[in-house]
């Protein structure tokens, strides 16, 4: 309760903040870094990758870049919380409402943190299945310049996914949200069906867009502003 609050001198400021959020996952090579630009321009999501933000901030040259880079290249999972920061402060820097959060959570430490900071309940989980020797493949035969495209950690890190992100799958998967993608298809031929989850979803946005005030559609935040009343903003 704030103090010295009362309706009679104070004048409450609501702002609906809607926003659409799906999770992306896959394995290393998996492809699913190609398939979110198309999302990104055929359906206007903003693509947030956690893997990118992960590396923009090692470049930085800030301590928590130099920590991230030591434990990217040992194959380990970076703690929820730095991660977490990245992706708020991506989220909170764009004005997008429809956001493809890209390789993260990646285990259920990082599901639990990531749903009690943020609140963020995913419309649903995009799953990149692929085999294990194609995604190596395609790894290899890239040439990004990255440090950790060579065969030993590739191999680590599809551990480190078998072993750690399959059981966030596995979670949301039980709660229906899961869209499984076989991503050992030809580029083109996985879009399409990716378009048969995102279609649904798209009418939905467009929906609730024209229906601002049907609340059961809305994850909606309330912020109580002291602002004096008939004073304005």
């Amino acid at each position: 309760i704030l103090e010295g609050f009362s309706w009679q001198s104070w004048g409450p400021l609501l702002m609906l903040q809607t926003r659409f959020e799906v999770l992306v996952s896959g394995g290393p090579g998996s492809g699913k870094g190609t398939q979110c630009a198309y999302i990104v321009e055929n359906y206007g999501y903003t693509h947030l990758s956690a893997g990118d933000l992960l590396r923009a901030e090692i470049k930085s040259g800030s301590e928590n870049g130099a920590m991230i880079q030591n434990m990217i290249k040992e194959g380990k999972i970076v703690p929820s919380e730095v991660t977490i920061k990245l992706l708020q402060r991506a989220i909170q820097e764009n004005g997008n409402d429809k956001f493809l959060i890209d390789g993260f959570p990646r285990n259920e430490e990082n599901r639990a943190a990531f749903e009690s900071v943020t609140g963020i309940v995913p419309e649903f989980v995009l799953f990149f299945d692929c085999p294990e020797e194609e995604m190596e493949r395609r790894l290899l035969s890239r040439n990004q310049g990255r440090d950790d495209d060579n065969i030993e950690t590739i191999r680590k890190r599809f551990n480190v996914y078998m072993e750690s992100s399959l059981p966030v799958i596995e979670y949301y998967n039980s709660k229906g949200k899961v869209r499984k993608i076989d991503a050992a298809k030809p580029v083109e031929e996985v879009f399409e069906d990716v378009k048969a989850v995102f279609i649904p979803l798209h009418e939905k946005v467009k929906h609730c867009c024209n229906a601002p005030w049907n609340f059961s559609r809305y994850r909606a935040r309330w912020y109580l502003w002291k602002i004096k009343f008939g004073q304005g903003v």
